[in-house]
């Protein structure tokens, strides 16, 4: 492990994922899909998945996404474990082809 990493402090993973065809439809199914597969993972302390909320349009909001997701592991070891859950690798296999971008933004948690 690096001297730069925590072993036991939480992984905040947040990921904001862009659709090809941001239909209505198509944006409560990837919501659903974040239910669905990412929740419930060992480790995971707190877990969030949802659509921009239309109506804050403020100029510091960044508005280029149509879903975020917000997780936060206990520490980095759950979080790499997620990563090749087969939950995890089964989301993206059923989405991917959905999302014309992924932004995936990791931080530590205090």
């Amino acid at each position: 492990m690096a001297a730069d990493t925590p072993p036991s402090k939480p992984l905040v993973h947040n990921v904001y994922f862009s659709l090809k065809d941001p239909t209505p439809a198509n944006i409560a199914a990837l919501n659903a899909a974040c239910h669905k597969y990412l929740d419930g993972h060992d480790g995971l302390i707190c877990f969030g998945a949802g659509p921009l909320v239309e109506e804050l349009a403020r100029p510091v909001n960044q508005r280029d996404f149509h879903i975020a997701l917000c997780t936060v592991f206990k520490d980095k070891a759950s979080h790499d474990q997620y990563q090749t859950h087969p939950r995890h690798l089964q989301f993206i296999a059923e989405n991917k082809e959905t999302w014309a971008s992924v932004r995936v933004f990791d931080s530590w948690g205090k």
